[in-house]
């Protein structure tokens, strides 16, 4: 660790101001095609638990569908100091790990499942239309997670993932590539963090 980044290390540990339990990360397909990054992101799973974070949730944003068979059999087999869950588009399976990565599910994909669910319940007679709200539509989301930081590296440019559960997260960009993020730029985002007064709406 070189001289600013165990400056910045100080500031995040010296802060009075919490630190994220729940992290999201998004990047690229295009972004893991680059060499190291599987190791990066490895490292990026070191430095949450390092820093106090309990979940982390990765979104793969895809453009070639091709690729979700290749992406997913890599991300299973990266080293991780927790349980690592991958879940695709055609897998409605909860992720419950304390690693969660999605390949190529977008949010509002994922909150339509949630609709038809709760609708296919309703029309069972299992499920009182008066009884939906938003525990019941989160207790059907692939990632009921509510992040309290997203990071979105190499543009300032949105995604669809998590569209529910991001709404009261704070978003921190940053224009380094996946390729160059380095201990000092999760640093930056956690000092960001901390430096917020969140609303939640209010």
């Amino acid at each position: 660790m070189g001289l600013y980044d165990r400056y910045l290390a100080t500031r995040v540990r010296r802060s009075d101001a919490d630190l994220p339990e729940t992290v999201a990360l998004v990047i690229t397909e295009r972004d893991l095609l680059g060499d190291g990054a599987y190791r990066t992101l490895e490292r990026f799973f070191d430095w949450a638990v390092q820093y106090g974070t309990d979940t982390v949730v990765v979104y793969v944003s895809v453009l070639d569908e091709e690729a979700i068979p290749t992406l997913q059999r890599e991300l299973e087999s990266v080293t991780a100091p927790q349980e690592i869950a991958v879940r695709v588009p055609d897998d409605e399976t909860t992720a419950d790990a304390p690693i969660q990565i999605s390949i190529g599910l977008g949010g509002q994909s994922e909150f339509a499942t949630a609709v038809q669910k709760l609708s296919e319940s309703v029309d069972e007679g299992t499920l009182d239309p008066n009884d939906i709200d938003e525990t019941a539509v989160e207790e059907h989301l692939v990632f009921p997670t509510d992040p309290d930081l997203v990071i979105k590296t190499g543009a300032e440019r949105l995604s669809d993932f998590m569209i529910w559960q991001s709404v009261y997260s704070e978003l921190y960009f940053t224009d380094v590539n996946w390729q160059n993020f380095r201990l000092r730029d999760y640093l930056r985002a956690l000092r960001d963090y901390q430096e917020r007064q969140r609303r939640f709406g209010r």
